[in-house]
Formats: C-alpha cells, sequence, structure tokens
C-alpha cells in the first residue's frame, strides 16, 4: 500500500487575496515581453495563455489546474524558443501562471514564484541592449505594492549567487535586495496592468481587507537554480 504524502506545515499566514497581489505583480512583468517571444515564434500562445491565466486568478477567480497547466505549457515555450529573449519572455509568462501557488514556507526558493518574472525582464532589456537592466529593476520597485513588499518579507533573503550565475539568477538576487531595502516611497506607484482594468490595485486592496483568507497548499518549494525551477511550474 502506497503511503500517503506528507504535507509541509505552513510556516506563516499567505492569504488568498495577498497570492492574487503577486500574481497580479508578476502577470504585468510578464505582459511587458509577450511580444518578444511571439515575434519570434508566431503562432504560439501558450505564454500568452499563461499570464491570461495569472490575471484570470489576480481578478477574483478560484486558483486551479488552469494556473498550473498554463505554467507548465509556458515554460516548455521557453525550452523550445529560438532566441535567448524568447526564451525569458516565455519564462516570465510561465512564472506569472505559476505565482498562484506561493507558498507560505520560509525558504528563498520560493521567491521565483514571486519575482523571477521581474527579474526575466530585467534580463531581456540586459542581454537586447534595450535598456540598461538598472531601468527595468527601478520599474518593478515602483511596481512593488505594499502588500507585494510584506510577503517578500516573510521569505528568508537570497543568497549570493554563484560565480557564472545566469542574468536571471544575478538580477533575482538584486531585485530581492532593493526591494527589502525600499522605503515604500514609489511602492504601488505604477498599478496599471496594461488590460484596460486595475487588477494590481484591486488584488492590493482586497490583500489588505482580507487578513484571513485561507493560505496556498504548501509543497516541497520551488528549486532555487534557473535552470531547474522552470521545469516544476508551481512547485
Amino acid at each position: 500500500m502506497t503511503p500517503k504524502a506528507t504535507r509541509t506545515a505552513p510556516d506563516f499566514d499567505l492569504t488568498t487575496a495577498e497570492l492574487r497581489a503577486v500574481a497580479a505583480f508578476a502577470a504585468r512583468h510578464a505582459q511587458d515581453v509577450l511580444g518578444v517571444f511571439e515575434a519570434a515564434v508566431p503562432g504560439d500562445q501558450r505564454p500568452r495563455a499563461a499570464v491570461d491565466a495569472a490575471l484570470l486568478f489576480a481578478g477574483g477567480a478560484p486558483r486551479s489546474a488552469v494556473q498550473r497547466r498554463a505554467a507548465a505549457d509556458a515554460h516548455r515555450a521557453a525550452r523550445q524558443a529560438p532566441s535567448e529573449p524568447a526564451r525569458l519572455a516565455a519564462l516570465a509568462a510561465g512564472d506569472a501562471a505559476a505565482a498562484a501557488y506561493l507558498h507560505p514556507l520560509a525558504r528563498s526558493s520560493q521567491l521565483a514564484h514571486l519575482l523571477r518574472s521581474a527579474a526575466a525582464v530585467a534580463a531581456i532589456a540586459e542581454v537586447s541592449g534595450a535598456e540598461p537592466a538598472a531601468a527595468a529593476l527601478l520599474s518593478t520597485r515602483r511596481r512593488a505594492t505594499p502588500v507585494v513588499l510584506a510577503v517578500l518579507r516573510r521569505y528568508p533573503s537570497l543568497p549570493e549567487p554563484p560565480a557564472g550565475a545566469s542574468p536571471v539568477t544575478r538580477l533575482l538576487v538584486t531585485l530581492d535586495r532593493a526591494l527589502r531595502a525600499d522605503t515604500g516611497t514609489d511602492a504601488g506607484a505604477d498599478t496599471d496592468t496594461g488590460t484596460g482594468t486595475d487588477t494590481g490595485a484591486r488584488a492590493d486592496a482586497a490583500a489588505g481587507a482580507d487578513a484571513t483568507a485561507g493560505a496556498g497548499q504548501p509543497d516541497a518549494g520551488a528549486p532555487a537554480a534557473e535552470k531547474r525551477s522552470d521545469a516544476r511550474s508551481c512547485g
């Protein structure tokens, strides 16, 4: 008889409304670079479907297998992408859908769910020469609402990246440190999702009002290394 899997106990509270705010934050970054992937792979809608799934949850729909499937599909698209910018764009989209499955476990590896979409966007700016990565990171700081910052600070900081780390891993650590040090002066200054609705602001407001909503179900946690974690969409 196969033993039942043991569920890891949560280390802190994480409400559904807070998860919606995190998903909205990640989705807004992924939206910015959807065109990069779609220009490289016309007709492949997997990353766009992942962003749509993230926004569906952020906008109030129940979290479901829709987000898991869309995240896995977008991460497959990333592995099949013909260029590094296209790969990063699909990675950001998959991570946005996977953000719905951020877990309340005190592990820095969980921060991939929260921040890797933003780090991937900054990496695209860096590798394509469109703008310095620092400019993209500044935009992220303006998008990080007080609720997103509060969630981030419940997790341990990311460790120093190893020598030869990928741009995404390096920028992920840089972003983590910058957001933890942020005084909140510009936090949430930019809340438009680009979809004609204020999903980010509404999700953030809901998180502030919903102090007792159910937390996401914990599991084994996202892997720390970028090349491993894009293969496990919602871990």
